[in-house]
């Protein structure tokens, strides 16, 4: 696979984007009085969600524009069977995609729940890395 610039920059700008969800989901975590689950776990989600598509793109496989990440995360794996773990954890994460980013929502996502959404975000994230090359790393 060639190393080609326009290839490795776009993959470091999904990471960048990845990164970024994931630093402002760290920040949320560490207000709580401000009760931001709802934002943390959306903020895992997306992290996730670009990680995959970093990933994705390193290997020319074209996505659709999805939240889905067992969808895409099927997709990783099947390019790298390492990412199946990391995989079955984040795709229940899906969901945070839209649930709770609307009125009407009777529920919202406690601690606990913002917190396990964060860690396995984090754990999804560093297995893209750990399988991607150094140069696309942010």
């Amino acid at each position: 696979m060639p190393d080609d610039t326009a290839r490795i920059e776009d993959v470091r700008a999904w990471l960048l984007k990845a990164d970024l969800d994931l630093r402002a989901a760290s920040l949320e975590i560490a207000t709580p009085e401000a009760g931001l689950w709802a934002d943390v776990v959306f903020h895992a989600q997306q992290a996730v969600e670009k990680s995959f598509k970093a990933f994705l793109a390193w290997h020319d496989q074209p996505f659709r524009k999805t939240h889905n990440l067992e969808e895409l995360g099927r997709a990783c794996a099947a390019l790298d069977i390492r990412l199946l773990p990391a995989v079955d954890s984040a795709a229940p994460l899906t969901e945070y995609a839209w649930r709770f980013r609307y009125p009407g929502e009777l529920d919202a996502p406690s601690r606990d729940e913002a917190e396990q959404a964060l860690t396995t975000a984090l754990e999804a994230y560093a297995a893209i890395l750990a399988v991607l090359p150094g140069a696309v790393r942010p």
